[in-house]
Formats: structure tokens, sequence, C-alpha cells
């Protein structure tokens, strides 16, 4: 009785209540701007001049004489997104199962209640868990090379240098890790919350599944055109996609060595070929 009266009277720490709310406030961000991230990269769907515009709008290259850009703006950029990764994975993992018997645990419960919202945290769970291997990769890539946001460097990322697997798996964890937890951030603080509990459930719930499904359609489709636009140009990795909409060839000259001519980007000319 007496350790009950003393562990009673201990003050209640408020730190669990702060780790849990700047969780959900990285996550927040992170969510939203994977949203925005897969916008502008679905911009290659356009064609190769939206996604360098995009690209070369990203690095101030409206700021610069030469038309070049920042990529020092992007690294910046990329930091701070890194950043929040790294610490929102750290604050999430709190609540990962550590253990099998936590995780056998956590299955019977959720055989035993059928829950869609549990079922939905198990999703995060093994999301979250391949997003950050996965997820750090890509993250590094950007961080180590800010300048090589360009249709056919990016490309050729994809099939040259075989990450599209990569992207592949990390195009879904991403849609659906980051889709679900802003669901749950939703039913969490009662955002968008009605008169109807249940009602605004199943709204937010349809809501869910849409964006997932539209976000997921551009993401896939943009993979596929990369991948396209990577193996056209897999005779010329290394060249890049001016961002005049004017393709750098090389071609070989009369004398033995490589020069290099500059095309009027059209259907045929924008994609290099060795001559």
């Amino acid at each position: 009785m007496d350790s009950y009266i003393i562990e009673s009277n201990k003050k209640k720490s408020r730190m669990p209540a702060r780790l849990d709310f700047a969780q959900s406030g990285t996550g927040l961000i992170l969510g939203l701007f994977m949203w925005v991230h897969m916008l502008l990269v679905g911009s290659i769907i356009l064609g190769k001049g939206s996604f360098n515009f995009v690209a070369k709008t990203m690095e101030l290259a409206f700021l610069s004489d030469t038309g070049h850009g920042y990529p020092l703006m992007v690294f910046l950029a990329v930091f701070v997104i890194f950043t929040l990764f790294i610490l929102h994975a750290c604050l999430g993992v709190r609540k990962f199962p550590i253990s099998w018997k936590q995780h056998r645990i956590l299955r019977d419960q959720m055989q035993m209640m059928n829950h869609t919202d549990t079922n939905l945290w198990y999703v995060q769970i093994i999301t979250g868990f391949i997003m950050f291997f996965a997820g750090s990769v890509h993250l590094y890539i950007m961080l180590t090379h800010p300048g090589s946001i360009d249709p056919y460097v990016s490309a050729d990322r994809m099939v040259s240098s075989n990450m599209w697997p990569l992207y592949l798996i990390l195009l879904i964890c991403v849609e659906l890790h980051g889709t679900i937890g802003l669901y749950r951030l939703c039913m969490k603080w009662g955002w968008f919350a009605g008169k109807d509990a249940r009602k605004s459930r199943q709204t937010l719930q349809k809501m869910k599944n849409r964006a997932t499904i539209f976000f997921l359609t551009i993401g896939v489709l943009a993979l596929l055109i990369f991948v396209v636009i990577g193996i056209k140009h897999r005779d010329n990795v290394g060249e890049r996609y001016s961002k005049q909409g004017i393709a750098v060839e090389k071609v070989l000259a009369d004398d033995g060595f490589l020069a290099e001519v500059n095309e009027p980007a059209n259907a045929q000319s924008t994609d290099l070929k060795h001559q």
C-alpha cells in the first residue's frame, strides 16, 4: 500500500505526450510533402520539358544569369526533409513491437478485434520499417547529388544504375504509409470531425482510398515513363537535357574525336543517339 501511495504521488511526465505531438507534427509535414513531391515528379507525364522546368524552378534557375540554377537550394531542402525523416522514424519506433512475443500479441489482437484502423496501423509499421532503409538511400543520393535532377540523369539512375526496383518499393510504401498516416492524424486529433462520428470516419476513409489510388497511379505511370526514357538513353549515359529543350548530342567527327552538336528538341531529336 505504501509503495502504491508513493507511486501515485509521483508527478506524471508530459514527455510521452510531447513526443507523440512531435511525431504527429513531423508526420503531417512529411505526408503533405510526399503529395507535393509526387505531383512534381509526375510532371514527367507531360513531357521531359515539363519535368526539366520543374527541376530548374526548384533550383531557382530563374534567379541565375546562366540559367543553371542553384543546386544548393535542393541540398538544403533535402537536408531538412532528411532530418525530419530521421526524427519521425525515431519517434515512431517507440511504438513498434520490438520482440516476436509483442508481435504475436499484436497479431492476435488484430485477428480478435478485426478493426480497420488497427490493421492500417500495422500496415504503417511494415511500410515504415521498409521506408527507413529505402527512403534513406534515396535521400542520401539526392543529398550528395543535388544537381542531378534531370529527365535523362534521373532516367539513367533508374535504368542504367538499376535503381528502379528500389524506387518501385519506395513508391508503394511511401504512398501507403503517408496517406494512412494523414488519415489517422485526422482521426486522432479530430480534424474534419462532424456531428456524426461514424459518417465522418467513412468519409475520411473514402478520401484516403481515393488519394492512395490517385497518387499511386501518378507514381507508377511516372516510373514507367522514366524507365522508357532510360532504356532509350542507355547508350548515352551522362548526357543531360538542357533547359531550352535542346539535346546535346555526341557524334563522331571526321577526325575521330567526339564533338558536341546541339539540335532543336522535337519528338525525334530530344532522344540522344550515337551516329
